[in-house]
């Protein structure tokens, strides 16, 4: 069996790990941030926040409507949150497992996010950790203008 790939994405967030961990289970905080895209529109952002419990977040793209996936494997509010994840064109079968961590730091906290795939999506490791990077700045902006 190969090894998987394992991408890690770290940023500082200048909020109190509650309100970072908050804003990935609440729906209206969500879809400001999770796999929105600048010229996107976010038509669905459903998250039932218990182990076992899904999401379904969907985003109108230029190229079509992006269907994005997830199924939480652990909450352990404020400093975890490990959920599989399945996005187009992968079918709901192919789920990769994204952890994040969240610590407090000076200023507020510190998140990092690791995502782990089949050795098959090796080819997607660089586009993928832009998507992550380009999501936590998303959310840091949410979180400084108040709305996180």
């Amino acid at each position: 069996m190969s090894t998987p790939v394992v991408l890690t994405v770290t940023r500082d967030l200048a909020a109190s790990p509650e309100r970072v961990f908050d804003a990935w289970l609440d729906p209206a905080k969500a879809r400001q941030f999770l796999f929105a895209t600048p010229d996107g529109e976010m038509l669905t952002c459903e998250i039932d926040a218990r182990v076992g419990g899904r999401g379904l977040i969907v985003e109108r793209r230029a190229g079509g409507d992006a269907h994005h996936r997830i199924q939480f494997e652990a909450i352990d509010r404020p400093h975890r949150l490990v959920f599989l994840f399945s996005a187009d064109p992968a079918e709901e079968g192919q789920w990769t497992r994204v952890s994040i961590a969240i610590a407090a730091a000076p200023g507020g906290s510190t998140l990092t996010l690791t995502h782990e795939m089949d050795p098959a999506w090796a080819a997607y490791e660089e586009q993928t950790r832009k998507g992550w990077t380009m999501i936590l700045e998303s959310l840091a902006h949410t979180l400084e203008n108040g709305n996180g």
